[in-house]
């Protein structure tokens, strides 16, 4: 398995940590697991997120893989090669964030971070039938994190259970406060185009949890998909385009890159524009639920063998990118299907909102467990 890019000792009494080699660590190359960056030096500080690990105890091992410069969701790496995905072989372990998803589901560590442009986190967090948690955009820090600037990406946990991903977000959030105790939560469930029997997996959750259900449409989820898209595309060739040069950026991420490169002005301005829409929809249906729920991915993870077109798999991020564009937290649950693959549901709260977010998935988690047994 092709997860760990970089053996680290960062010694601590407290939780193993590994990290996406897109994060900083001092004296290691951060080299986004792409060959157009093997000659990087070493990075001369610790980004701010392993500051915060260290301070608090953690201990660090380790440098996961990624799909190549964080620009992809399969996970499909034929430079570094593919991490495979531990609880489903032959499935992809998605991406970008493949290697801590598949290091957490693996059992390497007690946690890892990855990081959440287009749902990052989320999807191979999914893929890999684990927790992943996407904080409120800009809650925490960024600092010695790959690209130096983003409008989206987040640096976001992934754990076996949810009370490691609270202690996760304890580690790297010095502002996360004790989660709220609650006994019921307001659940705006959010219709979408999914795969029959995905949408059964999730439906049958939020229907055994006993939680309030209401129907929460949300009429700017597909501008905003294809926004965050365009987003995306402007920011990863700013940060990434002068990689093309070295003629060393695999070739299905350097088709994307140089595509990126003529997005135009116009098609970035009218994307903020539909940012503006989307968060403002999103922000008045969280005044009247705790939180939206709706699969994270629209269908089950691809086969690795059907999964070698990077363009042709972005819709797998359809549900979970546009909450990137708006900023709102979320969190994927895994889920278990009577295919014997990993579903996921996915829970979304106001921004700010992270430690209430979590709360209502432990409720909602206590209620299933509880109804089964």
């Amino acid at each position: 398995m092709t997860i760990v890019v970089e053996q680290v000792s960062l010694d601590g009494n407290g939780p193993t940590v590994m990290v996406k080699d897109t994060i900083d660590v001092a004296g290691v190359p951060t080299r986004a697991s792409s060959r157009a960056l093997q000659d990087a030096e070493p990075a001369l500080h610790h980004a701010a997120v392993v500051e915060a690990l260290l301070v608090n105890g953690c201990c660090l091992i380790g440098k996961t893989s990624l799909h190549e410069l964080a620009y992809g969701t399969t996970g499909i790496n034929h430079w570094t090669g593919t991490a495979a995905n531990p609880r489903f072989p032959g499935r992809i372990p998605g991406g970008s964030s493949s290697g801590s998803a598949a290091a957490v589901a693996a059992g390497l560590a007690d946690f890892s971070l990855g990081t959440d442009t287009g749902g990052s986190v989320r999807i191979p967090a999914c893929c890999c039938g684990v927790f992943g948690f996407k904080p409120t955009f800009g809650r925490v820090s960024r600092k010695g994190v790959m690209p130096e600037k983003s409008s989206l990406d987040c640096v976001g946990p992934f754990a076996n259970s949810l009370p490691m991903l609270v202690t996760a977000m304890r580690a790297i959030d010095p502002t996360f406060s004790r989660l709220p105790t609650l006994v019921d939560a307001r659940i705006g469930v959010v219709p979408v185009q999914a795969n029959e029997a995905v949408q059964r997996v999730v439906t049958d959750a939020l229907a055994n949890s006993g939680l309030s259900l209401y129907e929460a449409p949300l009429t700017n989820m597909v501008s905003a998909y294809d926004a965050g898209m365009v987003v995306i595309n402007r920011e990863t060739f700013v940060a990434c385009g002068h990689l093309l040069d070295t003629g060393r950026v695999g070739a299905d991420i350097a088709d994307r890159l140089a595509a990126a490169g003529e997005t135009t002005d116009q098609a970035l301005a009218e994307a903020e524009q539909v940012r503006a829409r989307f968060t403002a929809e999103v922000d008045e249906a969280l005044k009247h639920f705790d939180v939206l729920a709706l699969p994270t991915m629209p269908d089950f993870p691809l086969a690795i063998a059907d999964a070698s077109n990077t363009r042709a798999v972005l819709g797998m991020t359809a549900l979970v990118r546009p909450f990137n564009l708006s900023g709102h937290p979320a969190l994927t649950i895994p889920l278990g299907s009577a295919q014997g693959l990993p579903a996921g549901l996915q829970l979304v709260a106001a921004k700010g909102a992270d430690e209430h977010l979590l709360a209502v998935a432990g409720l909602l988690l206590q209620r299933l467990y509880s109804n089964r047994t």
